[in-house]
Order: structure tokens, then sequence, then C-alpha cells
């Protein structure tokens, strides 16, 4: 059975089916209403370390609350260029989607970083095991992404077995003669 996905492009495909509507859920709760949309389940440790370390006032918040939804929204957006981009094989086999995962998977990973260290600092332990398992999650697939070789065709796998063979020393005409 052949098959021209690399390991990466999988994780990266279920990665954003995870990425894309949770993050874009907890960006339009914040565009509809900062304030609510800052202190729900997801954004808690941020907006207790926002009011809490920062002592921003209302506007301040509303304002780190809409950054925090357009840093989560771009990382959708990213996904989303992923996932079309893998749907042409041409474009998968060559690798030209791994470059909007790498850019997802760098500013998701900041966000879910900055995120954690909040959580640690203020104590919200439910956020911060959130936001630690969203980091590794990303992480991983950023090793997976940075280690994988990549993708080579049947063909061109035969052709370098067949160079191989030839360069060979005991293939030469005066290595046979030496011996």
């Amino acid at each position: 059975m052949t098959t021209n996905w690399r390991i990466s492009t999988f994780n990266g495909a279920l990665l954003a089916s995870y990425f894309i509507p949770t993050w874009l859920i907890v960006a339009f709760k914040i565009m509809i209403s900062p304030m609510q949309g800052m202190y729900d389940r997801p954004n808690i440790a941020v907006a207790l370390f926002i009011s809490d370390y920062l002592h921003l006032s209302a506007p301040g918040t509303i304002r780190m609350a809409w950054l925090l939804a357009v840093g989560k929204l771009t990382v959708v957006a990213f996904f989303a260029v992923f996932v079309v981009l893998t749907t042409r094989a041409s474009i998968r086999k060559a690798g030209g989607c791994d470059e909007a995962l790498a850019f997802a998977l760098t500013i998701g990973s900041v966000i879910s970083f900055a995120s954690m260290l909040m959580a640690s600092k203020v104590g919200e332990v439910a956020a911060l095991r959130l936001h630690a398992t969203e980091l590794m999650l990303m992480l991983g697939t950023a090793i997976l992404l940075l280690v994988e070789p990549p993708f080579q065709s049947e063909s061109a796998a035969e052709t370098r077995a067949t160079e191989n063979r030839l360069t060979e020393p005991s293939d030469y005409p005066s290595a046979r003669q030496n011996s």
C-alpha cells in the first residue's frame, strides 16, 4: 500500500481538527464579550494574571483580550491554510504545506507557553494542565516536522538504490582486476 502522507502532515491535520474549532470558539467569545470571554475557562489564567499582576484597568484588560483573540485567530487561520494546502497531493508531496503548519505551531506554542506560565503564576491547576497539554501537542508535531525526512517517490528511491549499487567498488573494472 503506497501513501503520500507524511507522519507530520497527518499529525498536523489532527491538530488542526482540534485547534480550529476550539480556538475559534474561544476567540469569538472574546470578540462578542471581551470581559466575559476573558474570564471563560480556557482564558481564566490569563485574565487573573492581567488583573492581579499587571493591574490593568477595564479598557486595558479588554485590549489584552482582543490581542489574545487576534493571536488565536491567527493560529486558526494558519491551520486552515495548512488544511487547504494538504488537499492537493502535489503540494503535500512537495512539502508546500509545511510552512503554514510551522507558523501555526510557532505562534500557537508561544501563546500556550505564555498562558501556561500565567496559569502557574496565579495557581490555576486546571488551566495549567490545559495549556501544558496544548503546548506538548504542538511541540510534538514541530519535532516530527523537523526530524522527518522529505517525501520521496518510489521511482526516486529506486533510482538512488541503482546509483548506490553502481558506485560500489566491486562494480568497477579496476577493482575486479586487482583482486
